[in-house]
């Protein structure tokens, strides 16, 4: 960890500590006890192994500061917050390969949908699929109030199935109608689509964003740390529970799933689509 002094608009000088890996960025700010996440693994924050990995790693230091209480995950890139799994990794792999991904998609949101820290998403851009977890597995979701910019857990459109506990995090956040709807669909909603749905708590102006994290962040670590850590384990402690105990089994569905010639034939036109789009 690098120690920087950063000035916020209004405030006195913060210490800053950074530690920056190759695709997430963080800063801790030790006089709010707040860091600041921000994904940047061009073009568009696929989660790739390597990300994954940084991401897991990177929660496990905050977590493991006494000073840090809560967190911001945001994205540098503009225009999107992260266009989720990395479909390379699923194409033309090994067993092992596909193994290791998806422990480590596990890992990601067993310990994001846990944390103790209050965490913050501050949705700047699309966030399909994978994106979309790592929004609704956090306690609050603001998003740009940029009709352009879409989420949702559109896996259904490519011919994949959202896991249980994609679902799960997903009817925790919305409800059973709407997420049996959005996920039979693939449904992509536009930023007010998602506001009106509930999958975002608020839509805020671009330029107004770190100003509004701000002032949610001041409002939910104004609690005792004990007691919004105590209900939000007991809120979110069955879907967890039901993971840890089915994880192997998860991990054989996904490889099962993922090696059959019909999916790998989808995932590879999906990658010729994505290639032609650039």
């Amino acid at each position: 960890w690098g120690r920087a002094v950063r000035q916020l608009p209004g405030l006195p000088l913060a210490p800053c500590r950074a530690f920056s890996n190759n695709k997430i960025q963080v800063e801790m700010n030790e006089s709010s006890g707040v860091a600041t996440m921000k994904f940047k693994s061009p073009p568009v924050n696929s989660l790739s192994l390597d990300f994954l990995t940084e991401f897991c790693i990177s929660l496990e230091k905050l977590e493991n500061d006494r000073a840090c209480r809560g967190i911001v995950i945001t994205s540098a890139i503009p225009k999107i917050f992260s266009s989720g799994l990395d479909i390379t990794e699923m194409c033309g792999k090994s067993t092992e390969h596909y193994t290791e991904f998806w422990r480590a998609v596990q890992e990601m949101w067993l310990r994001l949908y846990s944390s103790n820290m209050v965490t913050l998403a501050v949705i700047n851009g699309s966030s399909p699929a994978g994106g979309c977890l790592i929004a609704l597995s956090c306690d609050y979701r603001i998003m740009a109030e940029n009709p352009k910019y879409t989420i949702g857990l559109n896996e259904a459109q490519l011919g994949i199935v959202a896991p249980f506990w994609f679902k799960d995090t997903f009817v925790n956040v919305v409800g059973q109608r709407v997420a049996e709807r959005s996920l039979q669909l693939g449904s992509l909603y536009p930023a007010p689509e998602a506001l009106k749905f509930g999958i975002v708590d608020e839509l805020v102006p671009e330029e107004k964003l770190q100003e509004k994290a701000a002032a949610v962040m001041a409002q939910w670590l104004a609690l005792p740390d004990h007691a919004r850590q105590i209900t939000k384990s007991m809120m979110r402690k069955t879907v967890l529970d039901r993971l840890v105990a089915h994880r192997e089994e998860d991990i054989k569905n996904f490889i099962s799933f993922v090696s059959k010639e019909s999916i790998q034939k989808s995932l590879r036109m999906y990658m010729e689509m994505l290639k032609k789009k650039k």
